[in-house]
């Protein structure tokens, strides 16, 4: 018994201090000294006393007592007891001087002849899949009545040990938790008051529990894990491919579109080095200067960029091709952050969950939380000591009963009702998560723990049901046990991650984009049709029908890619080539003429080259573009 171990220990520490006092006493004189509370002085006898304590040696109630320099008792031993059925043994012998002796002899025990043929009766609660009434129960009697992973364990526990059971279903529906005058709810109060012989449920082993209960080896390890429902965010559709980037993106990249566009116009029109004569072989022309960059082309260079498909305009000035730069620099991040996050908004249908961890969880008030009432999870939290579960359980406690649910089942209908997580066991967030497909794990497992049978303290059953489980185990039979019941799942399996083909449903989108830029062409190109023949026909004097039937034979006709150009106006032709093709014909390379092709305008023109240097403008030059009427000397 405790306190007669106790009041052993306390008889030999007063037989140690009167002896040591006796020995004090005998050198010196010991006057009797009231000392105060708030003084700071120390007895004057004190070290000395201490220094006897230490002499001390006799044979007390407690074996050898003796005491080192340091004042720590030593030559002293302890013996290891261990408690069975048939009361307590001595299993090895621990000394002061840290050597341990265990014995030899090891535990004979018949798992057989305990157990056979006697009656048990079960106490455990309704929870899916452990115990769970079968659809006829009314029909049966007996255990027959109830189905699942727990009665199917019974059944293989009885077929070793050779035992009859009865199923008794706890009378409050509770797991057990303590009361504040000390006794215990639900089936651990069952068992305390010799109710029932074993508790056989999803009943988590805790230190609190086994202070009052004994349990057997684990069955089922698991841990805490937090259960909440989902939201599919939206099925890849016809536009995913613009996902890749929010619509706030999309409107800052139009923008910035538009800005590059405005600056390289603004940008072009300063700079002296983008202006240039595309006619320098011409007299009358070598005066005049263009610029590439007109508003149309300024808005059209940028999207060959941005395309990565280039454009015949290239930027001459510097500060033209810093503008092209910087733009082509931002094409090549946008464009490289667009791909990579592509494949995934084309064939991911992503989840929406606010929430991802304990730490979220614990950080927010928004959505609640909570546990069953009276269970391990709830002790759990209510014993914790880390930061992160001590705030979870001052703001479920400040809640209650609100957060607090009575069942698994009335907490997952909470959670698919509201915005509610459920603190569960893994194995149950496993099961319930197989049967709906709004169901989720919110991160990780916040501890490590088993579920056990649990049987009234000393109970003379523990060991034999615990050799029976651990042959369950070996014989892997709890597996398949777990299979059998978890397997069913209604939800369909994850999809295999392995690269698909992407159907229409991922990518019509750009289909409808392509067909509706070809739409825009077509009428485009209508209206420009329309609009050359309608002016066409107004200089050659005949009917906007008859100009459009004659264009539309001429674009239609396969036969040759060419066709005549007919002139407007009449103007002198000199050596095959007309003056107004001259001042026409451009490089396509925008460089200036040169060579040949100069020496021959001269000669069709009839006039010395011009000079190295640019002359004085003329005045009444005309502007480019404008008609004029050539003299009788050209």
């Amino acid at each position: 018994k405790t306190w007669i171990l106790n009041s052993a220990l306390m008889f030999d520490a007063v037989h140690v201090v009167v002896s040591a006092v006796r020995e004090l006493n005998r050198s010196q004189e010991i006057g009797v000294k009231p000392l105060a509370c708030t003084s700071a002085n120390i007895w004057q006898h004190g070290t000395s006393l201490m220094n006897y304590l230490r002499m001390v040696e006799y044979d007390g109630l407690t074996g050898r007592v003796e005491f080192n320099s340091k004042g720590q008792r030593t030559n002293y031993t302890l013996r290891i007891l261990e408690k069975g059925r048939r009361g307590h043994r001595e299993i090895g012998v621990w000394y002061s001087n840290k050597t341990l002796a265990m014995n030899a002899t090891t535990l004979d025990i018949n798992v057989s002849e305990s157990l056979t043929n006697k009656t048990l009766v079960i106490t455990t609660i309704l929870e899916n899949p452990y115990v769970m009434r079968r659809a006829n129960f009314q029909e049966l009697s007996g255990a027959a009545q109830y189905e699942g992973f727990c009665v199917d364990m019974l059944h293989e526990l009885a077929d070793i040990l050779k035992f009859r059971f009865h199923i008794k279903l706890v009378d409050d529906g509770l797991y057990g938790a303590p009361e504040p005058n000390g006794s215990w709810t639900g089936m651990v109060g069952e068992l305390i008051n010799r109710k029932a012989d074993l508790a056989v449920a999803a009943f988590t082993i805790t230190a609190e529990r086994e202070k009052v209960i004994d349990f057997s080896k684990p069955f089922m390890t698991l841990g805490i894990s937090i259960l909440y429902r989902v939201h599919m965010g939206r099925k890849p559709g016809y536009f995913s491919f613009l996902d890749p980037f929010s619509p706030a993106v999309w409107l800052f990249m139009l923008l910035a579109y538009l800005a590059v566009s405005c600056v390289l116009f603004l940008a072009a029109r300063l700079s002296p080095y983008e202006w240039y004569n595309p006619h320098p072989c011409l007299r009358e022309r070598h005066n005049i200067l263009e610029n590439q960059y007109t508003l149309g082309n300024s808005l059209w260079f940028p999207v060959g960029g941005f395309m990565q498909q280039g454009s015949e305009i290239m930027p001459r000035a510097l500060s033209t091709r810093c503008v092209s730069g910087v733009w082509w620099a931002f094409t090549l991040i946008i464009i490289s952050s667009y791909t990579a996050n592509l494949a995934a908004f084309l064939t991911v249908q992503r989840m929406e969950v606010p929430i991802e961890s304990a730490d979220d969880l614990a950080d927010q008030t928004n959505i609640e939380y909570g546990t069953i009432h009276a269970g391990s999870t709830m002790t759990f939290f209510q014993n914790s000591r880390y930061q992160t579960y001590q705030r979870m359980w001052n703001y479920m406690h400040s809640k209650q009963p609100s957060v607090f649910v009575k069942s698994t089942e009335e907490g997952i209908a909470r959670v698919l009702n509201s915005k509610y997580a459920f603190l569960l066991e893994s194995t149950m967030n496993e099961y319930h998560r197989r049967l709906n497909c709004n169901l989720t794990q919110i991160g990780g497992l916040l501890d490590t723990k088993g579920y056990g049978i649990g049987m009234p303290l000393g109970s003379p059953f523990r060991d034999e049901i615990t050799l029976a489980i651990l042959q369950l185990q070996e014989n892997n039979r709890l597996e398949i046990l777990k299979r059998k019941w978890w397997e069913g799942s209604k939800c369909p399996k994850e999809e295999d991650h392995r690269a698909k083909g992407l159907g229409m449903e991922n990518i019509g989108g750009i289909f409808v984009v392509l067909i509706c830029g070809l739409i825009i062409a077509v009428f485009v190109a209508v209206m420009e049709f329309v609009w050359a023949t309608r002016r066409s026909a107004e200089h050659e004097e005949i009917s906007v029908c008859q100009e459009m039937l004659r264009e539309l034979r001429h674009a239609v006709s396969c036969r040759k890619p060419t066709r005549s150009r007919r002139r407007r106006r009449h103007y002198p032709i000199r050596g095959g080539l007309s003056l107004r093709s001259v001042r026409e014909m451009r490089l396509s390379n925008g460089k200036l003429y040169s060579g040949t092709l100069c020496r021959r305008i001269q000669t069709l023109r009839g006039a010395p080259p011009p000079p190295r240097g640019p002359p004085p403008p003329e005045e009444g030059t005309p502007r480019r573009g404008a008609p004029r009427e050539l003299s009788e000397q050209e």
